[in-house]
């Protein structure tokens, strides 16, 4: 294979579309130019495999917006960074990266052009994002929404409230959603330790009075699903429906000794253990943005927190006393989930009457980040909704 060939299979598997065609005015102008930007570049450095694709198009997307003046260009390269995999949020949050290093006016000039390319692609909006003060500490609460139903959800132990933004897009069609950090997590990081799972039911329904809201459908996944189950033992008046998503209604002996080993091991050490139990081997291979974004939430967390929250979790205290009459309930399992197997999540069914067990194929513990589709799938059609 030539430079010639090796550069067109670069542009292609870069940006999806041959040079020929996105190069046009350059071939028929400049045949030379072309062949410089096509041989010399893209059959040169950016086809040598040391970086990723994924990492060339960010640091193009990141040179070219520093530069300035070429928006074209960095219109091309955001769609290309698209086509490599790298979602929105990483390209807002690069373009924040951007006005450290380069200034507001080239930040602000990128932002605008990563928002007409996503605008483009007919791509979601972020949510809208509050500071909410609550008892004791201040949280971020994102909503989708404005009319409807509300619905609150609730994360697992070592995210924060985006681990549900691949799903909150459709929940928000005729509800409005509301996903928050809870103490120890994201925003709310730092918040007075220790803490236990009463604390934790009582800032789910601090964020509820927050937005005048009586009665949620409450949602939680994991160590969420156990302080939904609190708030709805707490205060049944308050919840107008529960679905528990990978979750346990009473303490693993597992607890302990990870609340230990971020204590003594640090988190580094949490990051193997944790995605392996989180996620599929596939997913683990092609790390896709929920591998990434999981990763690095843990890499990052306070090892006091962490301590913590899985010290309070160990004082879930639920087992038996949902009676399944107050609400409907929906028990949504992980078929590949090897942490709350589909027999400890079928057990929860069993212990809740008059609840709907439902099991997504396919699907390991952190279901948000691995099959979004199937869980806003099933909540859509549990969830009622003004349309």
């Amino acid at each position: 294979m030539n430079r010639g060939e090796r550069g067109r299979r670069e542009y292609e598997g870069l940006m999806g579309h041959g040079p020929e065609e996105a190069l046009g005015e350059v071939l028929r102008t400049s045949p030379q130019m072309f062949e410089a930007v096509v041989e010399g570049a893209f059959g040169g450095a950016l086809a040598r495999p040391e970086l990723s694709r994924r990492a060339r198009e960010l640091a193009s997307v990141a040179i070219i917006a520093a530069m300035g003046g070429a928006e074209r260009r960095l219109a091309s390269h955001v769609r290309g960074a698209l086509r490599q995999g790298v979602e929105p949020s990483e390209l807002l949050a690069l373009c924040e990266h951007i006005s450290v290093y380069a200034g507001f006016p080239r930040a602000l000039d990128a932002l605008a052009v990563v928002n007409g390319v996503l605008e483009e692609q007919g791509g979601a909006k972020p949510p809208r994002t509050h500071r909410v003060a609550l008892a004791d500490h201040e949280t971020v609460v994102a909503q989708k929404g404005e009319h409807g139903p509300a619905v609150i959800l609730s994360h697992s132990l070592g995210v924060d409230w985006r681990m549900w933004e691949p799903v909150m897009e459709r929940l928000a069609n005729g509800r409005r959603v509301f996903a928050y950090d809870f103490r120890g997590h994201g925003a709310a990081a730092g918040a007075p330790r220790p803490f236990t799972m009463d604390d934790l039911a009582a800032d789910l329904l601090g964020v509820l009075d927050a937005f005048d809201v009586d009665r949620a459908h409450v949602v939680g996944l994991s160590m969420g699903g156990g302080i939904a189950q609190t708030v709805a033992v707490r205060a049944p008046e308050r919840v107008a429906s529960l679905a528990l998503l990978a979750t346990t209604d009473h303490a693993f002996d597992s607890f302990e000794a990870r609340a230990r080993s971020g204590e003594a091991d640090g988190m580094e050490a949490q990051i193997v253990p944790t995605l392996t139990r989180w996620f599929t081997p596939a997913a683990l291979a092609t790390d896709p943005w929920g591998v990434r974004y999981a990763r690095e939430r843990i890499r990052r967390f306070d090892s006091a927190d962490w301590a913590a929250a899985w010290r309070a979790f160990r004082g879930v205290d639920v087992q038996g006393r949902l009676t399944g009459e107050d609400f409907p309930t929906l028990v949504l399992a992980g078929e590949l989930d090897a942490s709350t197997t589909p027999e400890i999540m079928s057990g929860i069914a069993g212990r809740v009457p008059g609840s709907t067990y439902r099991e997504l194929p396919g699907t390991p513990h952190m279901q948000t980040l691995e099959r979004p589709d199937l869980v806003a799938e099933a909540l859509d059609d549990f969830l009622p909704a003004d349309r």
